[in-house]
This record gives C-alpha cells, sequence and structure tokens, in this order.
C-alpha cells in the first residue's frame, strides 16, 4: 500500500515537460478530451456538494472529514492533469487517466497538505469575501472559468501560442511554460482556498516554472 506523499507547501503544484511534443497533436485534443470533460462535469458536481457537506463539518467540527478532503482533492487533480495534457498547458502528450488518485507517474501533480484543524471563523468568510481579489485575477486568467480554466482567459491564449511555437519549431519554449505553469498554480492554490482544504491564504506571488519554489524563496 503506497504511502500518501506531504507536500512541503500547503498547496503544491508540480509540472514536466515532454521532452518530445507531437507538432499537431495539439490541434485535436480538444476531441480527445471530451470523455474527461463528461466525467468531470459530474465529478464538479459532486466537488460542489461535498464542499458544502464540509462547510457545515468545519463550522461544528472544525475538521475536513477525510473522505470528503480525499474527494475534492482527487477532483482537483483530475481537473489540473486535463489542464495540463489539454488547453491549460499543453504540457504533454500522455493521455491522462480516468482516476481521482495521485497518479505520480503522470508529468502533472497536485498535493494538498490535509489540515488537522481549520478556522471555524474562517470558513464563513474566506470562500466569498477574502478570495474576491483573486477571484478578479482568476477571471483574466482563465476568462471566467465557464468550464475550467483551459476554456479562456490569458492561460488558453498563452497556451495556443505555445502550440503553434511547437508546430513550427518543435519546441515548446522553456520561458512560456514556466510562466504557464505558474499562472495555473495560482489558479489552483486559490481553488483549495476558496473550496476550505486550507486556511493557508494564496500569495499574489506568480512562482513561475514546474517545481514549487523553495520555502525560503517562497517568501
Amino acid at each position: 500500500m503506497n504511502t500518501p506523499s506531504v507536500p512541503s507547501a500547503p498547496v503544491a503544484v508540480t509540472a514536466e515537460l515532454d521532452g518530445r511534443l507531437s507538432r499537431w497533436l495539439w490541434l485535436v485534443k480538444w476531441i480527445l478530451v471530451i470523455p474527461h470533460w463528461i466525467v468531470l462535469f459530474f465529478l464538479w458536481i459532486a466537488f460542489f456538494v461535498v464542499t458544502v457537506i464540509a462547510f457545515f463539518a468545519i463550522l461544528f467540527t472544525e475538521r475536513y472529514p477525510r473522505g470528503l478532503f480525499d474527494f475534492n482533492l482527487g477532483v482537483l487533480r483530475w481537473s489540473w492533469r486535463v489542464a495540463y495534457y489539454a488547453y491549460g498547458a499543453l504540457g504533454t502528450d500522455r493521455y491522462p487517466p480516468f482516476s481521482l488518485g495521485p497518479e505520480p507517474d503522470y508529468p502533472a501533480r497536485l498535493d494538498i497538505a490535509y489540515p488537522k484543524q481549520l478556522s471555524r471563523s474562517l470558513v464563513l468568510v474566506k470562500w466569498w469575501l477574502l478570495a474576491v481579489p483573486h477571484y478578479l485575477v482568476l477571471v483574466f486568467l482563465t476568462g471566467g472559468m465557464r468550464g475550467g480554466w483551459w476554456s479562456g482567459g490569458l492561460i488558453t491564449l498563452l497556451t495556443l501560442i505555445a502550440g503553434f511555437a511547437v508546430a513550427f519549431t518543435e519546441r515548446y519554449p522553456r520561458d512560456l511554460f514556466d510562466l504557464v505553469v505558474g499562472l495555473n498554480r495560482w489558479v489552483l492554490r486559490v481553488a483549495a482556498y476558496a473550496s476550505l482544504m486550507t486556511d493557508a491564504y494564496p500569495p499574489f506571488r506568480l512562482d513561475q516554472g514546474g517545481a514549487e519554489p523553495a520555502s525560503g524563496a517562497a517568501r
């Protein structure tokens, strides 16, 4: 039985760029991920319901029930893998697995440290009041998250630029990759905070690159 990893940061987002990407596969990935989008549609409905249940659990017990936490973490992991494969990054040609698990061998990974205790007072305001400044940023980054953070906004624009770069040069510009992953990291940090999975307020900081910054460098 594998022991789940414990992230050093409250929300740890990592990604590895494929050494070689298909020049033209990115043009049809919107078709290839349709099965994932169908499943994720229902998973996100469940995610919302679970978050509401967790809200009351935290309010009365100061704890996020572990089973509910693991489910919502799984939905975020699944969404991040699909976004990374498709138009949230185009960073890999490896088809994402249909899985809520950590999938440590996949090049896009997400870990959120399970909180032993959460604030009762914060749970009342953080998801709608405290997160508002970040929501305004996310509208710009994602185009409003109408169908996931790969559905529009700056992230999708930069990803499409990367797709054309791969088509004509067979290379994903490294600086562009670092920026795209950094923007996705911002989105995922806010998603974890707004869904009550951490009390750690997301920093207004763009941490670029496929690896999480060292704890000292992040301050």
